[in-house]
């Protein structure tokens, strides 16, 4: 647990807290009641994320009509999304799940792992108040990640109308401690350089790479 603190960049000053939201309800039945599991935690979560998803588009589209900021808040916290968000802090090696969850691949199921990123957000709520939560989810919200907005998905299904041009993603370097990497990523066109993007992760960069060669296409705003 000591190296998920590290990676999301905060110390539980309650680790009890980290411990039950990283709890699949598998491993508490497992336990006999010995151990909490992470269904409440979730449905704080869940609303916590709303909130803050809510305030910044609010805050940060202030020219877009009602009807979009419900539909961009639903693309950034339904479970694609948030399974793609758990995926970049890698949050499903650090569940602690029941035998037979786990031999059922609970570590890379989107229902599993994304109920456990909505519980995390709760540990971080009830330990270090709104602005722990808030500083942890903008980073994810920010960059061009919500499951309607996959722009490395929409620019391979553009390239693969030709058979014979590959995409690649190269890093071009990165800045940072441990637990505050910024990465640089190019995309390219078999030779020929079609965009570059930077964040958090190598994920978030190649989105953000992949969502400028679209623009350049002229197939994005």
């Amino acid at each position: 647990m000591h190296q998920l603190e590290t990676v999301i960049g905060y110390t539980f000053k309650n680790p009890s807290l980290l411990e039950t939201a990283l709890t699949h309800t598998s491993y508490a039945n497992e336990a006999k009641g010995r151990v909490k599991h992470n269904e409440r935690l979730e449905f704080l979560g869940d609303s916590v994320l709303s909130i803050v998803v809510a305030d910044y588009l609010f805050h940060h589209w202030t020219d877009r009509p009602e009807g979009e900021l419900t539909k961009a808040r639903a693309g950034l916290v339904c479970e694609s999304a948030l399974f793609q968000f758990a995926q970049e802090i890698d949050l499903g090696r650090y569940l602690r799940l029941g035998r037979g969850e786990e031999r059922g691949g609970g570590r890379t199921r989107p229902s599993v792992v994304s109920d456990a990123f909505e519980a995390l957000i709760a540990a971080l709520y009830l330990d270090g108040g709104m602005e722990a939560a808030r500083a942890f989810i903008l980073p994810f919200i920010t960059e061009g990640k919500t499951a309607g907005a996959d722009y490395k998905t929409q620019l391979q299904e553009v390239i693969q109308q030709n058979p014979e041009e590959r995409l690649r993603y190269e890093l071009e370097g990165q800045t940072g401690p441990d637990h505050d990497k910024h990465f640089k990523m190019a995309v390219y066109l078999n030779s020929n350089l079609i965009g570059r993007g930077e964040g958090h992760s190598k994920k978030a960069a190649e989105q953000a790479a992949a969502r400028q060669a679209l623009e350049l296409m002229g197939l994005v705003k």
